[in-house]
């Protein structure tokens, strides 16, 4: 089984070299085999989200290195570390930033279309992922008219469109209510697990970071593996 994503000798700083230096990552390796589904757990501001951006190439480390599908990515032009980001990997956040003006089809239907896919082939893998999260029903609604957990479950499907390789997920659940907060969980698994992608997914819940086939932990500006 190969590795999707590799990230050796990670470091970042903010405010580097001033004397309020912040050290958020020192020198953090982490592979993601493929198919692999793994949870990053970390207490707040411990820097996650900073790993989970160097993670996606939404920003640049101090030092170390970011493969993904076997490709190192140091030094890549902002056009080449772009295409990567848009064809290979998939977002999804605490919040789902569902464009408000849409309905949830054609904001799955939208990111395919940007990436070259006709309107009828995003149609239907729209309606095909909206279904395995069983909201197709809702297709035509507006965010507004969602709940909170339809909203994210269209995140999901959203994360999924292009067929990316590693999704990477920051709190998906965390700010829903523990009984939706389960049952989403559970649709983005059986996503996860039917498209056989491999995924990043950070989480405080450690209920459901036991779930996943394997738990890393954040502290402290390093990675440990549990």
């Amino acid at each position: 089984m190969s590795d999707v994503l590799k990230l050796t000798g990670i470091t970042k700083a903010y405010n580097e070299g001033k004397p309020n230096e912040v050290n958020v990552l020192r020198g953090c390796d982490l592979t993601l085999a493929e198919g692999e589904v793994v949870a990053l757990v970390a207490p707040s501001g411990s820097g996650k989200s900073t790993l989970l951006h160097m993670a996606g190439l939404l920003d640049t480390p101090d030092a170390g290195s970011v493969e993904i599908g076997g490709q190192d990515m140091t030094g890549r032009s902002d056009r080449r570390r772009t295409i990567t980001r848009r064809q290979d990997v998939g977002f999804v956040y605490q919040f789902h930033h569902l464009l408000p003006e849409f309905s949830a089809l054609e904001n799955i239907i939208l990111p395919q279309m940007a990436n070259g896919v006709s309107k009828k082939m995003a149609e239907e893998r729209a309606m095909h992922l909206l279904g395995t999260v069983g909201v197709d029903e809702r297709a035509s609604h507006r965010p507004a008219a969602l709940s909170g957990g339809e909203q994210q479950r269209v995140a999901f499907c959203r994360a999924l469109a292009n067929s990316p390789k590693i999704l990477l997920a920051d709190e998906p659940t965390g700010n829903l209510d523990p009984g939706t907060s389960d049952k989403v969980f559970e649709a983005l698994m059986a996503l996860v697990r039917g498209t056989g992608l491999s995924a990043l997914i950070a989480t405080h819940n450690l209920e459901l970071a036991a779930r996943m086939d394997r738990v890393v932990r954040l502290e402290d500006g390093q990675l440990t593996s549990e």
